[in-house]
């Protein structure tokens, strides 16, 4: 990788090491691209080459552009130029799961049998083989990895988008650039999430109450109502999260290190996430003051939105110790959050004894187990590779042999099922795949049952005794009747028996067979902790 140079302090204003500040040579045939004086770089306006590179001074057009970089931030061209002045930010993006995939190239390697345990080894989108899964992962994942350029898939709108380094979060959309040049901003919206975290376990659907269906739904009598996503994709309108209801966006909760990094040490996603229900409901971290910030962070100080005060104190994440710099803290004790993306702020609701109590009964459960309204739950899937045909290799960045396609089947948005995370707690799962694969190399069909833990983003009120206690599928059991029979529970599931004998939507039965999970450590409920949930209300 290039190396990263730092910048130097010229006449008050940081330049480029070895670059001068030059003249508007750029401007003079550029000029609708000159910088807009919001931008955070408005001080390098005159200095094009900072970014771009080429030779200023040149005398012709070819000579002018030799060397330049129409698109910085691209992360095959970052460490020359966003690197060179963000260089530890630089690193961890590139060092990084939204980079390298590796949780997603693992868990694919192990569910198809080419590894045997989904958080180790050397998996990366950019250096991605030809076997059966990492096939798999050319044509069908790779395309959202931030190495990849700039580009779009299906639709010209933001949900569509895909790749593009640091632009694909601090540049706007393409449908919403004028003519100029683009505004760089560290106010990232929603729009830049969609394009990626909308598919798998579309938590940006989620989030916003739109659960994706299949087109039988559109002969039935459906009690939601239906829409098309700009894709073509279908999806039912419903319950969205709270925090959403609030109008809070996705930075408003996600902080900078665990969107950015340094996440490189991490296996998935999940485990990057430096943000936790009580860093706001109920935080009992240490307060610090600007003394004590960061000074990796110490640029977040000039973005407060109230009164800035060296004896202020902040919260921080239990996780990182991240500042939470857009909560005000109140002198009567409230928590004020104001909104760093659509403006205008809120109290942040405190949590309490009497809603929460201490009993010690669910301490092993996190906050979304009980607050979570529903999940994008799949239950069928069929794959199969045709070597015959061609499809796009998004790692390759070209139309190669060989192709795969894809079925699905018995897909349900509603209450997920609860399972134990490899830390021992009680967390919501989700069918990572229930599915048979066909490929040539194989003697035989593969039958694959995994679930995958997720915090599906659908936050609202808490369930209620017995949608945990007397819920099938709260339990992994699937969909069916539970039935308290003498001195013993039986269950009669609505599904039928797959290749493994579990109903085709159970994580579990009551014996305590299960499916596998894609999380080392992780597991179903066993068929102790099934019995103890069912006993504890009367039957």
């Amino acid at each position: 990788m290039t190396a990263f140079f730092k910048p130097v302090l010229w006449a008050g204003f940081f330049v480029l090491a070895g670059v001068l500040p030059a003249s508007a040579a750029c401007l003079d045939c550029h000029q609708p691209h000159a910088l807009d004086e919001s931008d955070p770089h408005a001080f390098l306006a005159q200095q094009c080459q900072a970014c771009h590179l080429g030779e200023v001074d040149a005398a012709n057009r070819e000579d002018a552009h030799a060397g330049m970089i129409s698109s910085p931030g691209w992360l095959d061209n970052a460490a020359e130029t966003c690197g060179t002045c963000h260089v530890d930010e630089t690193r961890h993006v590139v060092e990084g799961l939204m980079h390298s995939g590796r949780g997603m190239v693992n868990v694919t390697r192990h569910t198809v049998g080419e590894q045997d345990r989904p958080d180790q080894g050397d998996g990366r989108l950019d250096g991605l083989g030809h076997t059966p899964a990492d096939s798999i992962l050319r044509k069908h994942c790779a395309s959202c990895h931030l190495g990849q350029p700039q580009h779009q898939m299906t639709t010209e709108d933001p949900i569509g988008s895909r790749g593009g380094g640091c632009l694909a979060c601090h540049a706007p959309h393409e449908t919403q650039r004028g003519q100029g040049h683009v505004t760089l901003s560290a106010t990232v919206s929603d729009q830049s999430c969609s394009g990626c975290h909308s598919r798998s376990g579309r938590i940006a659907l989620n989030y916003a109450g739109l659960a994706e269906v299949d087109a039988h739904v559109l002969d039935e009598n459906h009690p939601n109502p239906l829409g098309r996503l700009p894709d073509g994709r279908l999806v039912e309108s419903t319950h969205r999260d709270v925090h959403h209801q609030a109008g809070l966006a996705c930075i408003d909760c996600h902080t900078t290190r665990d969107v950015m990094g340094p996440t490189g040490q991490f296996n998935h996603g999940s485990d990057a996430v430096d943000i936790q229900c009580a860093d706001c409901h109920d935080n009992r971290q240490p307060r610090i003051t600007e003394a004590d910030w960061p000074s990796d962070l110490r640029g977040q100080l000039g973005r407060l939105p109230f009164e800035r005060d060296p004896q202020r104190r902040f919260l921080t994440t239990e996780r990182r110790s991240t500042p939470l710099w857009h909560i005000e803290l109140r002198a009567d004790g409230s928590k004020i959050l104001h909104r760093k993306v659509n403006g205008g702020s809120l109290p942040i609701p405190p949590l309490t004894e009497a809603s929460h109590p201490d009993d010690g009964h669910h301490d092993r459960l996190t906050c979304s187990t009980c607050h979570t309204q529903w999940a994008p739950q799949c239950h069928g899937c069929h794959m199969d590779y045709d070597p015959e045909k061609e499809q796009f290799d998004h790692v390759a960045r070209e139309f190669t042999p060989g192709s795969w396609s894809d079925q699905r089947w018995n897909v349900h948005n509603d209450a997920p099922p609860m399972g134990v995370d490899s830390e021992g707690h009680i967390v919501t799962f989700v069918p990572g795949m229930i599915r048979t694969i066909d490929h040539p190399d194989w003697e035989q069909t593969q039958f694959r049952r995994y679930f995958a833990p997720l915090s599906p983003h659908t936050i609202g009120p808490a369930r209620s005794c017995e949608d945990c206690h007397r819920s099938s599928q709260a339990l992994g059991l699937g969909r069916g009747t539970l039935e308290h029979n003498g001195d013993e529970w039986v269950f009669n599931p609505n599904q039928a028996d797959l290749q493994d004998g579990l109903p085709a939507d159970a994580f579990v039965d009551l014996e305590g067979r299960s499916g596998r999970t894609t999380r080392a450590g992780a597991r179903a409920l066993t068929a102790e902790e099934i019995q103890r949930v069912l006993n504890a209300l009367p039957p």
